[in-house]
């Protein structure tokens, strides 16, 4: 069989879940810290089969082999295969993981016990929190009673019971109950006499109480075992001008419950009548990644594992001012001075919502026009914005409501803001617009300035205390009239196409960053050809567009020196024979989510450095609104460069991406150890500026 010119990117992206699943398995990292990678580990699986999982189904379903090598230069099925087996032995190792977590949990006196290990004491406990917190959310569903089977959430687990009699004087039923754990806690903390910190799960509690619970139908014997069921989780958006885009995301939103399913997971020792009755009433088949787990199911719920039960409390260091702005009595006076680099989460998120809050008082500023793409759940942004209209400042946030698993947030962000008086615009009716821009208009005796930002990340202030990310604060009038064009464009679409074109200090998608950055490799090549120094260092979430990824072949044929930091998807063969100089690639998977992206280019010398929101994916390059931003501050470009050498040299966190992605930990053999994201903390903290 011929080599194919890329990884397969959904095989890639389980590697990188495996990466993840190594955190939970490092016994040098914190057990709480275990525990909620086993849960990130999880989160992320279940919405790889929602939506990647699904899509290849989707294609095995239609028979378009032309659409399937378009995206994967492979038969879908031949993936899926692939992905059951590597699944299938990943799950095999989270179980292993699991039972040796739990084995250093109780070395640490935490147990978790189920409803048959309470003490008389606990199971009054559990029996009481069940009237008051639990009772009133548990309706049972008399499967065999209901004539149309009853749709099941697949963000949801479920007990499925069986309730029989010993003596058998009646028949047997079936019955399925919904874990709450959307409007309760999984975790309930036992009382106990001893030292020792008992947990049971919620699940557990109902178990406990299923007798209370079908006292009416006079059984003496229940059983119940997880299930979970994972459905297709893409929004299909019709073509249809006369519906608008709420109404079709209103209306995917809803069709999304009733996805068609693409894993069942159930408890393997769960009754076998009982399984076959439930396959045979959801529709499922044999081939419908029918999965047998363990006792647990939706294992995310783990990553907000109680606290209070771990002796070791997190070592993890909070965000601090950045030194420019400590004693700065505005923020805004700052950025009109110099550029600031936020790195996120070292630096505080504050100073991002303290620009919008100056903005919002400041008598000079006329308007604030900023891109949102994920909120946080409480958001200090939308407060700032809303208060802004408040005071009289014209503002206008584009919003995407495409953003996937955040679309019914970002409608009722839509309507908060509205009712605030912000201009809401609803992004492009076939690209995302997934830029971090904001550009606010401040105007003195007739002269008018802009100042905001341009951003690597999500204007979120809780995701930015454990996402790496950087943010560009600056006044920069080259950077800030692009900046100015991309919103002309996103309010005047039809009528101004030309304005993204026309950027000429931003590269932005989808009309010039492709070519742009083809022409930065091409200049790269030519100079190693004349023998002088070239390289490419590249940070990114994922890289699978196979343009690019060819032509940084072509680099390294020619003895450009390729240095790569890829968190995710990597499809790229690092290792050939041709290469002039090996190819130095690399993921760190640590505490915190490098979730960046920065692009160095030698460029003779005069090096050339971008923050950009984009990945190198065909999605990204071709169908979304994305902006790259060139560092001009020379201080600032050193300081990326600097953090940018750090994690290239991490030997504990790090690696190493080989044509196999298996995964090997880079070896540190006699070198200093370097944990980057602890280096990268201190390089700033202590970074003095002038």
């Amino acid at each position: 069989m011929q080599k194919r010119k890329t990884i397969i990117r959904d095989i890639s992206w389980l590697s990188f879940n495996n990466r993840v699943l190594q955190e939970a398995a490092d016994e040098t990292v914190p057990l709480k810290e275990r525990i909620r990678f086993l849960g990130i580990f999880s989160n992320n699986l279940d919405e790889f089969f929602r939506v990647r999982v699904a899509t290849l189904k989707r294609m095995t379903e239609v028979r378009s082999r032309s659409k399937a090598r378009m995206h994967m230069e492979a038969q879908p099925e031949s993936i899926l295969q692939e992905i059951e087996e590597k699944v299938n032995l990943q799950q095999i190792e989270f179980e292993r993981i699991w039972k040796e977590i739990q084995r250093e949990m109780n070395k640490q006196n935490i147990f978790l016990v189920n409803e048959k290990k309470l003490n008389n004491q606990q199971q009054k406990f559990v029996l009481d929190y069940f009237n008051e917190e639990v009772r009133s959310y548990i309706i049972p569903l008399m499967i065999e009673s209901i004539q149309t089977f009853p749709v099941l959430n697949d963000k949801s687990i479920y007990l499925a019971c069986k309730l029989s009699r010993k003596d058998k004087s009646i028949p047997q039923r079936f019955a399925l109950v919904s874990v709450p754990a959307r409007h309760l806690s999984r975790f309930l903390i036992l009382p106990s006499k001893t030292d020792e910190q008992h947990i049971i799960l919620l699940e557990d509690v109902i178990r406990f109480c299923l007798p209370y619970i079908f006292s009416f139908f006079k059984y003496d014997q229940f059983s119940a075992h997880l299930i979970k069921l994972t459905r297709d989780a893409e929004i299909d958006l019709d073509s249809d001008i006369s519906t608008s885009l709420i109404q079709q995301i209103e209306k995917g939103l809803k069709n999304r419950k009733k996805g068609k399913p693409v894993r069942f997971v159930f408890d393997k020792d769960i009754d076998i009548a009982l399984l076959t009755y439930l396959v045979k009433r959801l529709g499922l088949s044999l081939k419908e990644n029918l999965i047998p787990g363990g006792r647990i199911h939706n294992f995310k719920d783990f990553m907000n594992f109680p606290d209070s039960v771990f002796l070791k409390k997190s070592q993890r260091k909070k965000p601090f001012t950045h030194a420019l702005l400590k004693n700065a009595d505005s923020v805004t006076n700052v950025v009109f001075e110099k550029d600031v680099l936020l790195n996120f989460p070292y630096h505080s998120y504050d100073s991002v919502i303290d620009l919008l809050r100056e903005a919002a008082i400041d008598p000079n500023v006329v308007s604030i026009k900023i891109t949102c793409y994920r909120l946080a759940s409480r958001s200090k942004v939308i407060n700032a914005l809303s208060n802004a209209v408040r005071n009289g400042k014209q503002v206008t946030v584009v919003l995407e409501l495409r953003a996937r698993f955040d679309e019914e947030a970002n409608l009722m962000w839509k309507e908060e803001l509205e009712d605030a008086g912000v201009k809401v615009l609803l992004g492009l009716p076939n690209q995302k617009v997934h830029a971090k821009l904001c550009l606010i208009k401040r105007r003195i005796h007739n002269i008018t300035t802009h100042y905001g930002f341009v951003s690597t990340g999500n204007l979120n202030e809780k995701t930015a205390l454990a996402y790496g990310d950087h943010c560009l604060l600056t006044s920069d009038r080259k950077i800030m009239a692009d900046v100015n064009r991309i919103f002309t464009y996103l309010e005047n679409p039809k009528t101004r196409k030309n304005l993204l074109g026309s950027c000429k200090t931003l590269m932005v998608c989808p009309t010039g960053m492709r070519r742009q950055l083809l022409s930065l490799i091409n200049k790269e090549i030519t100079n190693a050809q004349k023998k002088k120094a070239a390289s490419i260092t590249l940070k990114l979430n994922s890289i699978s567009d196979e343009q690019l990824i060819l032509k940084l072949e072509d680099a390294a044929k020619a003895g450009v020196e390729i240095k790569m930091l890829i968190r995710g998807i990597f499809c790229m063969y690092t290792e050939n024979k041709k290469f002039q100089k090996p190819v130095h690639a690399i993921s760190i998977v640590d505490e915190y989510l490098e979730h960046s992206r920065v692009m160095i280019f030698h460029n003779g010398g005069d090096e050339k450095v971008f923050i950009s929101s984009a990945d190198w994916m065909v999605r990204n390059i071709d169908h979304r609104v994305e902006a790259a931003c060139p560092i001009l501050e020379k201080g600032i470009k050193k300081e990326i460069i600097d953090i940018i050498n750090i994690q290239l040299n991490d030997n504990i966190k790090a690696r190493i991406l080989d044509n196999e992605l298996s995964n090997q930990y880079v070896n540190p053999r006699n070198k200093t150890k370097v944990r980057s994201q602890v280096e990268t903390y201190n390089y700033l903290f202590n970074k003095k500026y002038s």
